[in-house]
């Protein structure tokens, strides 16, 4: 039986009984289609010239494609077998790699709000603490022991990243305070926004003592049983002690707020805007990606991965933003909201992994090529086998898993696998498909509207 996914929704504890084998940029994870390098990369902020160096290693070593990844990462694939020396030197000349890469590379799994300092909201800039947090990261010895799973979340309040059930929630307040939670935004605390990157390692150092006092060998906070998860009195404890002034945040304070959607967004003055586009399925070809690292060099130099396998490019001339997201339009990017491909996500299926019933990839774009397709609100991801590696964190998605007999469909609701079927054994043809994806688009607007009779328990079909 696969792993639970580590947003589900636990009764007990996970007994971990072996070490975390999450790949990384060193330590490679053979797959069907070759080796897999997972670059992690703090806060989805690169630069101009490190994202070229990403496109030289995937021509050189891989298969000239970039995958991005639901947390902001990039992947390599179709590696060699013996290119990790190689591939190594190339991140670090690149700077992709930290001082501590051989203990800290897979513990860097930080997300922030793409379009924080970017767009007119003007909340709080939180992408200073992505490099003060990384840097702290890679200092504490302790922080070795965290898994490649763990994941901190720093959040500009609008809530979008504070979506993806992280285990250490960063929320920026309007005020100079940052509220921090584990597992319960009602068990917060409050620090000075200075004080928030120490405050988050404190979190997660205080989370690896309570995985030894389990004894359960945890990943994640999710995981822990409840009386070992950290609670506020004890942080405050630590937190004082680092001399960082805390206080408990005295009620729920968590937010839920989408992804950038594809398009100009509007920068805080008139002469600048920030493009967002999205890759179909997270995939980029050579020169898709080599585009946007060019088009970045020409406007701020950097670009921002998002967790929705998107790209921010900021900083780039207000007058000129939108002849410069046709281009990108132009190179098979999605740039557009309510574009079908903007909520379709699948994992890598067939040909590269061995546990994979079907080729999803495949699949989902036969499916999305046909002028009926349903671009619906809701998340669609598709699925080679019942892991759902790189399933949404969304209020309501609809999942597709691969079985013998064809595709499984389900309308899930939070953040965990598993939810009502709404069809069963849809042959993988793409007629069948996309009937079916519009039935299940319809049940997720029924599942908004309970009271809809078409959202029953009888709701489920043999096709």
């Amino acid at each position: 039986m696969p792993p639970p996914s580590s947003a589900a929704s636990r009764d007990e504890p996970v007994i971990r009984d072996r070490g975390d084998a999450c790949p990384g940029a060193l330590r490679l994870h053979a797959a069907d289609d070759g080796h897999l390098a997972r670059i992690r990369i703090p806060g989805g902020l690169l630069t101009a010239d490190a994202a070229v160096a990403l496109a030289d290693a995937a021509d050189r070593l891989g298969d000239g494609h970039l995958d991005l990844t639901s947390r902001g990462n990039a992947q390599l694939r179709g590696l060699g077998a013996g290119c990790g020396g190689e591939l190594a030197a190339l991140l670090a000349a690149a700077g992709l790699l930290p001082a501590a890469a051989a203990t800290h590379e897979r513990v860097r799994n930080i997300v922030a709000s793409p379009l924080s300092g970017l767009d007119r909201q003007r909340r709080t800039d939180v992408t200073p603490w992505v490099g003060e947090l990384d840097r702290l990261l890679c200092a504490s010895g302790a922080a070795a022991a965290l898994s490649g799973r763990f994941l901190f979340a720093l959040d500009d309040g609008r809530g979008d990243v504070s979506s993806l059930a992280p285990d250490v929630h960063v929320l920026a307040l309007r005020t100079g305070k940052a509220v921090l939670w584990t597992h319960d935004d009602a068990d917060a605390v409050v620090v000075a926004h200075q004080d928030a990157p120490r405050a988050a390692l404190t979190v997660a150092e205080h989370f690896l003592d309570a995985v030894r006092a389990a004894g359960t060998k945890a990943w994640r906070v999710s995981e822990l049983p409840t009386e070992h998860r950290p609670e506020s009195g004890e942080l405050l404890t630590r937190l004082r002690a680092r001399g960082i002034a805390a206080e408990r945040a005295g009620g729920a304070v968590s937010r839920s707020g989408p992804g950038p959607r594809p398009g100009v967004v509007a920068g805080p003055d008139a002469r600048r805007a920030a493009l967002s586009v999205v890759a179909p399925l997270g995939r980029l070809t050579g020169d898709q990606w080599r585009l946007l690292a060019a088009t970045a060099a020409a406007a701020a130099g950097t670009l921002r991965l998002t967790p929705w396998r998107g790209i921010v490019v900021p900083g780039v001339d207000a007058a000129t933003a939108s002849s410069t997201l046709a281009r990108l339009a132009a190179a098979g990017l999605v740039t557009a909201p309510d574009d079908p491909w903007e909520n379709v996500s699948a994992c890598t299926g067939r040909p590269g992994c061995a546990k994979a019933l079907a080729d999803v990839r495949a699949d989902a774009r036969a499916v999305l090529a046909r002028a009926d397709a349903v671009a619906g609100a809701a998340p669609v991801h598709w699925s080679g086998c019942e892991r759902r590696c790189g399933h949404p964190r969304a209020a309501a998605w609809v999942d597709l898993v691969a079985g013998p007999q064809g595709y499984d469909l389900a309308v899930v609701g939070g953040s965990g696998p598993g939810g009502r079927p709404v069809r069963v054994d849809v042959p993988a043809t793409a007629q069948d498909l996309t009937a079916a994806l519009a039935h299940a688009a319809a049940a997720v607007t029924a599942r908004a509207n309970p009271a809809d009779p078409t959202d029953s328990a009888a709701d489920v079909v043999k096709k």
